[in-house]
């Protein structure tokens, strides 16, 4: 039987944060309230059953309710917890939340187009690049490069593996990737529920990815990403 990969000791040390920081008197961009968005009656059957990947999309945007209940049920955060754990809208092994989501915009209602990341606990964007500056370097990490570049949203989760080594030691590369599917399946839950279309991307240049993101490929990674637009 194999033997299970120690557990780091946590007493003394300092958890790493919850997320990453952002400078002070940043400009970020405040979404629509969870609480604010429409209540939706939901067939929940009939979502498992109609779920399926969508890799064309039309050219009708996504309002920023819709893009904002999206971030929402995959990363919205509800509650803030000890040693930078925090309950969210979607499971993580030992409540870690060991990811940051990136998101390049091309079809939002009120957003211009560029690369942002998701704030989660103040439920806002942090604008990090404009649609000019990125040109063609984010769409060519992707095998799909047509999918990417015809969409309203392209997301990418990367992971902070310290969130979770913290607790789990070198086992938390497992929860890593199992966390990320689950972050995944609920963008297309959530999306089927608006008829929003969802494509799955896995297929992309790692570090192509990561230098165009700002990561360094060891502290922080992409980890897995998904196409988001209109039927």
């Amino acid at each position: 039987m194999a033997k299970n990969p120690s557990v780091p000791k946590m007493e003394g040390a300092e958890p790493p944060a919850p997320e990453k920081a952002v400078a002070p008197g940043t400009k970020i961009i405040p979404l629509p309230e969870p609480e604010l968005l429409p209540d939706m009656p939901v067939n929940f059957l009939e979502v498992i059953e109609l779920r399926a990947s969508v890799r064309q999309y039309s050219q009708v945007p996504l309002t920023i309710k819709e893009f904002s209940y999206l971030l929402w049920c995959t990363q919205g955060v509800k509650m803030g917890l000890p040693k930078g754990a925090s309950k969210r809208n979607v499971p993580s092994a030992g409540a870690r939340h060991a990811f940051e989501t990136y998101l390049f915009i091309q079809n939002v209602k009120g957003i211009k187009p560029g690369l942002y990341r998701y704030l989660a606990f103040e439920h806002a964007l942090l604008p990090l690049k404009t649609a000019e500056e990125m040109g063609e370097a984010f769409c060519s990490c992707f095998r799909a490069q047509n999918m990417a570049k015809n969409n309203a949203v392209t997301f990418v989760w990367s992971a902070v593996p310290e969130r979770m080594t913290y607790l789990f030691g070198s086992r938390a590369y497992r929860y890593l990737f199992l966390d990320a599917g689950h972050v995944c399946q609920n963008l297309y839950l959530a999306a089927q529920t608006v008829k929003i279309g969802v494509c799955a991307l896995g297929a992309y240049d790692d570090d192509k990815l990561n230098e165009v993101l700002g990561l360094d490929g060891k502290d922080e990674f992409a980890i897995y990403g998904a196409t988001v637009g209109k039927l």
